[in-house]
């Protein structure tokens, strides 16, 4: 089997270049865009958090709160968003949620892709696990990262004590222009 320059399989990485009425499982071929050079100390990536303004880092937050009420009107369970900006330099935000069936977990993860394409404009940079029988959802939009999890993977990788350190945002207070 083929895999793509960072070790997954075609399979298990779709790039969502795809117009808006369509779901990701309608995606035929996908590609993926890696870096043949890792990140330095000192690259942008790297050290992006330590000159973010405040505009970026509420615009990430918009964006996190946007795909947490999102997946709460899909009707996920036990959401949680974390700032990861103090323990992280490539990513502001963690959304984590529980799908009950593979189904749910998909219209979840479609969901959280059309509004953050559409209405944020954000730019997604892959999925993993939405074509396999996986536990685990993983949606990577750069400054935000949606994590959807039947309850026995979030039981097993349990990410929220995994990053125990990350503030935890209360998402259903945040005001959101």
């Amino acid at each position: 089997m083929d895999e793509t320059a960072d070790g997954h399989s075609p399979e298990s990485v779709v790039d969502f270049d795809k117009p808006e009425d369509e779901t990701i499982e309608e995606v035929e071929d996908s590609e993926v865009a890696v870096s043949e050079e890792p990140a330095a100390v000192g690259d942008d990536t790297v050290t992006r958090h330590a000159e973010r303004s405040p505009e970026l880092y509420q615009r990430s937050l918009a964006n996190a709160v946007t795909a947490a009420r999102c997946a709460d009107e899909m009707r996920a369970k036990n959401i949680v968003v974390l700032d990861m900006t103090k323990i992280a330099s490539i990513v502001d935000f963690f959304v984590i949620a529980t799908g009950t069936s593979r189904r749910q977990m998909h219209a979840i993860a479609d969901e959280v892709n059309r509004k953050l394409k559409g209405e944020q404009r954000n730019t997604r940079l892959s999925i993993e696990g939405y074509r396999t029988e996986s536990n685990w959802i993983l949606m990577d939009f750069g400054d935000v990262v949606l994590h959807v999890f039947t309850e026995e993977g979030r039981q097993l990788y349990d990410l929220e004590n995994l990053k125990a350190d990350a503030t935890r945002i209360d998402w259903q207070q945040v005001s959101v222009d």
